[in-house]
Parts: structure tokens; C-alpha cells; sequence
């Protein structure tokens, strides 16, 4: 196999995390056997500042010819607030139509946890959110901007296929041999009528139809909070829209040890998918060499998983564990090590196993 993995090291620290993703990801296709071909790609803030470009329409053309997406961090300190987030991030989600926003929440060996008593065998669920509906959908406006009266609507935006695509992808992946066969509707069905009705009935039609074999189950958003903190052993695989995922995600990064090694994907099945971790740019750290990149490392596993290298995304992920042994923090500069060490650490147990 031959990939073409278009790389957007982005902003700050962006750049240092993402060679020692693309470290790794040269150790596995060496293990592996598979080939790749990769495009570099230079929008973030400095291209802004230079040029006034975010991401313009002949980029995603580009982009689009791509099975993958490798992307480091966007933030720029001189770039104000939103304009690189809605004009490269979700530009290109809505863009490239990558519908699904897949979270990964996996306490691994030797990662501190906030929640009492509880260790890697209670926190592993994975979190599918619609990632190109719902409030991020921009719709609404204003009404007499200004005034004493003014009015602002934000809509939030369900469509049958938009709901339906994302939940038959959630029950597929709750079908995987490494998921436990359950998936969880997270929404607000007793207030927010119109949305969650045509969730809810599309989760229990298509659950009914095509996935017998899926234990479905249902919560409450603002419950699933307090369950994550509580018992989040009883969660396997959750849907929801995509407010209430990048709400309920961000709380799983702090349950599974913090940005540090939290990723994420935003996918089209079988067309596209880009790949990043969680956590921010961290400019004040950029060129230090003291920035954890195992986030990056792990966006590096998630996108081997998607294009079928299965058991080189295992090999990552038993690296990423390796790794965490040796290092005495997974905070910015308190390490033990540099960030080019820890990408080492990951990339040679990836060959050697």
C-alpha cells in the first residue's frame, strides 16, 4: 500500500510535535511494509500574518486528494482569537464534509487520573460526535444589533441524513472486536424536543434495523458528566451531537491524564480524515524542545487505524504506553526528557516491539 498524507504542522509548538508524529509513523511503515508520500502544507498563523490567507478553496481541492491528514496545532499569539480556528479548522470540517469527530478516552498505565480509585480498566470509551451540524451549523443572526432589543438566534441545525450517517458510524465502530458492543445516545431529549426527537427515533430505527447485536442505551448530557467522573466504566461507545461532544470530550481529555495525551480525528469514512491532538499550540514552549508530543503521537496511531494498519496503530499505541514509563511527567519542561527523546522512546520500541 501507497498513502498520500498531506501534513499541516500549523502553529507554536505544532511543528516539534509533528516531526516526532512523523518519526513514528516512518518506524511503523518500516515495521509494516506500506509505503507513504507526504505534502507539506504551511497555514497557520504565520502564513496569516504574511499573506492573509487561512485556508482558501484551492487548498481543500488539494487536501481532498489526500487519505490522510496529519495536523499539528492552531493558535497564533498575534492572530486574534477565532479567525485561524473558523477559517482552517472548521473550514475544512465542513469543507471536506468530515462529518465524524472521533475521541479517543483511554487512560493508559502510569497516567495520573483526578478521579479516586479508578484506573486504566474503568476509563476507555470512545466518544463519536457530529461534527458538521448543530450549532456549529453558524445559523440564526441578529435582530436590531445594538439596541436595547437586540435579539441573537443561533439555530441548531439536525438533518436526517446529517444524524443518521453519524449514529450508523457509532454503531459500526461499537461492532469492533476492541469495543465491548455498547453504544450510549448522549442529547437532552425532556427540553430540547426537535433535535433529540429526530435523534432518538433515528437511533432506536436504524439499532432496531441493521445492529440487534448493539446494546443500546441512553443518558442525559448533563448526566453523563457526572458519570464520567463517577463511573465512567459504564460507558463503551457514545454518539452525540456536536455541542454536547465538544463539551463532553474535553472532560474526558482531564479523566484520561489531560491534553498531553488526548487526540482526535475528524473523518469521512472511506474518503478523508484529518488527525491532531488535542491540546493547543503552546507558543511560549516553541523551540524549547519540552512539549510532550505523545498527543501528536497518538493522532499518529488514530490515523494508522483509519487507512487499515491495524496492528501497526497497536504497536503506536504499546509505544505511546512505553514511553510514559520512562518519563517522569507529561508536563511542558518537567518531562525528564526532551521532545525529541520521547519521540525516539516511541519510535523504537515501534521497530523493535
Amino acid at each position: 500500500m501507497n498513502y498520500n498524507i498531506a501534513v499541516m504542522p500549523g502553529d507554536g509548538t505544532g511543528s516539534e510535535v509533528v516531526n516526532e508524529g512523523l518519526k513514528v509513523l516512518k518506524a511503523a511503515a518500516a515495521r509494516a511494509g506500506f509505503a507513504y508520500e507526504l505534502t507539506h502544507y504551511d497555514f497557520g498563523g504565520d502564513r496569516y500574518l504574511r499573506t492573509g490567507e487561512t485556508l482558501p478553496d484551492s487548498a481543500i481541492t488539494e487536501l481532498s486528494g489526500h487519505d490522510a491528514i496529519f495536523l499539528g496545532a492552531i493558535g497564533h499569539p498575534e492572530v486574534k482569537p477565532g479567525i485561524l480556528e473558523l477559517g482552517i479548522l472548521l473550514k475544512a470540517r465542513f469543507a471536506l464534509d468530515l462529518y465524524v469527530n472521533l475521541r479517543p478516552v483511554k487512560l493508559f498505565p502510569g497516567v495520573e487520573t483526578p478521579i479516586k480509585d479508578k484506573g486504566p480498566a474503568e476509563i476507555d470509551f470512545v466518544v463519536v460526535r457530529e461534527n458538521t451540524e448543530g450549532l456549529y451549523a453558524s445559523t440564526g443572526g441578529f435582530l436590531k444589533k445594538g439596541t436595547p432589543d437586540e435579539i441573537a438566534v443561533q439555530e441548531s441545525v439536525n438533518t436526517r441524513k446529517g444524524v443518521e450517517r453519524c449514529i450508523r458510524y457509532a454503531f459500526d465502530y461499537a461492532g469492533r472486536p476492541d469495543r465491548r458492543g455498547r453504544l450510549t445516545l448522549v442529547g437532552k431529549t425532556n427540553v430540547l424536543t426537535y433535535a433529540w426527537d429526530l435523534w432518538w427515533r433515528a437511533f432506536n430505527e436504524i439499532g432496531d434495523a441493521d445492529y440487534p447485536r448493539i446494546k443500546r442505551e441512553y443518558a442525559h448530557v448533563d448526566a453523563t458528566c457526572m458519570w464520567f467522573v463517577k463511573n465512567p466504566e459504564w460507558f463503551d461507545v457514545i454518539v452525540t451531537d456536536n455541542m454536547f461532544g465538544d463539551i463532553i470530550t474535553d472532560l474526558g481529555a482531564m479523566i484520561q491524564g489531560g491534553m498531553g495525551v488526548a487526540a482526535g480525528g475528524n473523518i469521512h469514512p472511506g474518503r478523508i480524515g484529518m488527525f491532531e491532538p488535542i491540546g493547543g499550540s503552546a507558543p511560549k514552549y516553541t523551540g524549547q524542545n519540552v512539549i510532550n508530543p505523545l498527543a501528536a503521537i497518538g493522532a499518529v496511531q488514530m490515523l494508522l487505524d483509519y487507512l487499515g494498519q491495524t496492528e501497526a496503530a497497536g504497536w503506536v499505541e504499546s509505544g505511546i504506553i512505553h514511553a510514559v514509563s520512562k518519563m517522569k511527567s507529561l508536563s511542558a519542561g518537567e518531562m525528564g526528557m526532551g521532545t525529541d527523546a520521547v519521540g525516539d522512546l516511541v519510535a523504537e520500541f515501534v521497530i523493535k516491539g
